[in-house]
């Protein structure tokens, strides 16, 4: 049986740093920006944005911002029930684990929804709760079951990605990737989904409703000019984009922020 002890969201905190120590517990880490440094039984561990970390109970542990630059991730702390074994082999064996979650974004959600549950005082929270770290550690056991991926996959699939990065903002067509690699459209959005768990226009969106939420709470653009300044030359299809990523209208975005003091949780894609 597992049990939560708490939750984190650290958020860019200045010097952030936890001292070197036995730890009495599990610690299930995901790296959303930025970077950390830990130490792990005498070892140091960079862990950067979409890494996923497993500290199992019992490692010798220290962490700090890497060079001294804030950064965000998600913390749970849990335990099991002493001699009871989960059905999850890396934390029955409690064996420290370093990889990349896909999809990430998702990922990102469910700790939204964790951190979210734990902080209220809702019915069956403790339910919830519970259900959703045992799906996350299904997801990690999942994905270290499947095969590895070969060097030049991760190699086509970081390109593109690059390429979606810097150019996010213009007109993406699958055969203007496929020519970047030298592949197949076919052969790039699935070798894309595989490394990354979505399809490159998929991702494209995501870029654009992030910057769309920074841009609806940080400058003085209205919402047609957000959306063309996206590539959205249809304002009614931002919306709809909008809503589909976030849940809410760009409206509904803003009041609730400005009500809470804090930009609201946000949905991925799907």
């Amino acid at each position: 049986m597992l049990q939560i002890m708490s939750v984190n969201f650290d958020n860019e905190i200045p010097q952030w740093r936890t001292n070197l120590e036995t730890i009495p517990y599990n610690v299930l880490v995901v790296v959303r920006q930025g970077q950390v440094r830990y130490e792990i039984n005498g070892n140091v561990v960079i862990a950067e944005a979409e890494d996923v970390l497993f500290i199992p109970r019992g490692a010798r542990r220290s962490g700090e911002n890497k060079d001294g630059i804030p950064h965000q991730k998600h913390t749970v702390l849990f335990t099991c029930e002493p001699g009871a074994e989960t059905g999850i082999p890396f934390v029955d064996q409690g064996h420290f684990i370093k990889f990349r979650l896909s999809p990430s974004q998702y990922a990102y959600h469910r700790c939204d929804r964790l951190y979210e549950e734990m902080r209220g005082g809702k019915s069956y929270r403790s339910i919830i709760c519970l259900g959703i770290l045992q799906e996350l550690l299904g997801m990690i056991a999942r994905e270290l079951e499947q095969p590895a991926l070969t060097p030049s996959k991760l190699k086509y699939a970081e390109s593109v990605k690059a390429y979606l990065l810097e150019h996010y903002r213009e007109q993406i067509e699958i055969a203007r990737l496929a020519a970047l690699i030298g592949r197949s459209p076919n052969y790039v959005t699935a070798v894309f989904k595989e490394v990354y768990g979505r399809s490159p226009i998929r991702y494209m969106h995501e870029l654009r409703m992030q910057e769309a939420c920074s841009l609806l709470l940080g400058s003085n653009m209205t919402v047609a000019g957000i959306s063309q300044y996206l590539g959205y030359y249809d304002t009614s299809y931002f919306h709809r984009v909008f809503k589909k990523y976030c849940g809410l209208s760009p409206t509904e975005y803003v009041s609730q922020s400005q009500r809470s003091g804090m930009p609201p949780l946000i949905n991925t894609i799907t």
